[in-house]
């Protein structure tokens, strides 16, 4: 198959983007919020064909399977997009040299994004949201493991776009077989930049191939640090949130430190897990602790390999230190300086921590649930970038921007 016809009609319509008004764009996220609610069993017929393809006990299953609540939630999520201020044309910075030339530096479009993601068809819809919301096209690629839920999604989109007279090219869903990917890894001088996400696997298939720039939004290695002086009460529900509230999503706690002068609360501190049904994979010292009173079946001595491990699952391991800088030192060797957490009544090991982890996120006394977009304000999110250069953290309209230089003169010439 030819997939640069693909690419072709995405950069040609790029081109037209700039000529659809703000308020012509919002009327579209408007429509389309409305739409998906209007169409939510369609939808859900087609996620059924994509859940029975794959095991329950998948840990990508919960990312793929959708409810009348989850679609409603996507469909918020694009109204909250259209409520944003778009950054288009945001002037950065204005001056005028001293030979009369007026600069600007001003926000614009990156141009086409490519998106390759495996079992998250909201990422269909909120991708196309925020992409078209600031003047970019979005070219996707979706893992066959939701391949009728993306359709479905990307063909209510469409309906949309021809309903305003709108080139229907400014959102691609590529075929779901493997060959499109490695057409989109070189599709290079249509695809401006390449965002993935999904597993690490994935995203350093990606990285290591691509010949298009690449934002990572990696995976989440997410750390709990529970300071000497932290509060029992906080620390029961900011770990039992952060560890069950979703567990598929890449902020998800992984690993929970504790200040070894508070090993007698650890029981406790953890107790909220039982319930939740949360397998334990304890060092030799809090597994010691834990085995009187956590449930048998549940608890494990941990393994080199617990650490630094993403679960997505109800797993969690847990270490004993004995003192913030082992902690820190810790989560530097382990991190995916994706989301890092420290629940602590310390003002000065709060700022140490704060200032030392290297994480998109850094919280304190604060579940890591809150790293996403729509949390942030953002309204939908492109991704959580663990990278430095160009974006950090959850990406919302600004991290899909770039700028250029206008410059205004009046005959001016250099010497």
């Amino acid at each position: 198959m030819n997939y640069n016809q693909y690419f072709e009609k995405a950069k040609q319509a790029s081109r037209t983007m700039t000529s659809i008004s703000k308020e012509t764009t919002n009327a579209v996220l408007t429509d389309l919020a409305d739409a998906l609610i209007f169409h939510v069993e369609e939808i859900l017929v087609e996620n059924a064909k994509d859940l029975a393809k794959m095991p329950a006990e998948d840990p990508k299953y919960d990312r793929l399977k959708l409810t009348k609540e989850r679609i409603a939630d996507i469909a918020n999520d694009v109204k909250n997009v259209v409520n944003l201020i778009s950054p288009l044309g945001e002037i950065l910075s204005d001056k005028t040299l001293e030979n009369k030339l007026q600069i600007q530096k001003i926000r614009v479009p990156l141009g086409v994004v490519g998106v390759i993601y495996e079992a998250r068809p909201n990422v269909t819809a909120d991708v196309f949201s925020l992409c078209f919301k600031t003047g970019n096209v979005a070219v996707l690629k979706g893992g066959s493991d939701a391949e009728f839920s993306n359709l479905a999604i990307a063909k209510i989109i469409h309906q949309v776009l021809n309903k305003h007279h709108i080139n229907e090219d400014v959102l691609t869903l590529l075929p779901a077989e493997r060959p499109a990917t490695e057409a989109l890894l070189n599709a290079r001088g249509f695809v401006d930049v390449l965002i993935p996400r999904g597993s690490q696997s994935l995203i350093n298939y990606v990285r290591e191939n691509s010949k298009i720039p690449v934002i990572e939004t990696g995976a989440g290695i997410v750390h709990t640090y529970f300071d000497e002086s932290g509060d029992l009460e906080k620390g029961k529900a900011i770990i039992f949130n952060a560890k069950t509230r979703r567990v598929s999503v890449c902020n998800s706690l992984d690993c929970v430190l504790i200040n070894e002068n508070r090993l007698d609360d650890l029981a406790e501190l953890l107790s909220p897990l039982a319930d939740g049904h949360v397998e334990l994979f304890a060092d030799e010292k809090s597994y010691n602790l834990l085995k009187a009173s956590y449930p048998t079946e549940l608890l494990n001595l941990a393994r080199e390999e617990h650490f630094g491990t993403e679960f997505l699952s109800l797993k969690l391991a847990v270490k004993v230190v004995e003192h913030l800088d082992e902690a820190l030192n810790h989560i530097a060797s382990y991190s995916s300086k994706h989301s890092e957490a420290i629940i602590s009544e310390n003002p000065e090991n709060i700022a140490r921590f704060l200032n030392e982890v290297d994480a998109a996120a850094v919280y304190a006394n604060v579940s890591t649930g809150f790293t996403d977009g729509a949390q942030f304000g953002l309204g939908a999110e492109i991704g959580i970038s663990t990278q430095k250069l160009h974006a950090r953290g959850p990406m919302g309209l600004e991290e899909l921007t770039s700028y250029k230089w206008v410059v205004r003169g009046d005959g001016q010439v250099r010497k």
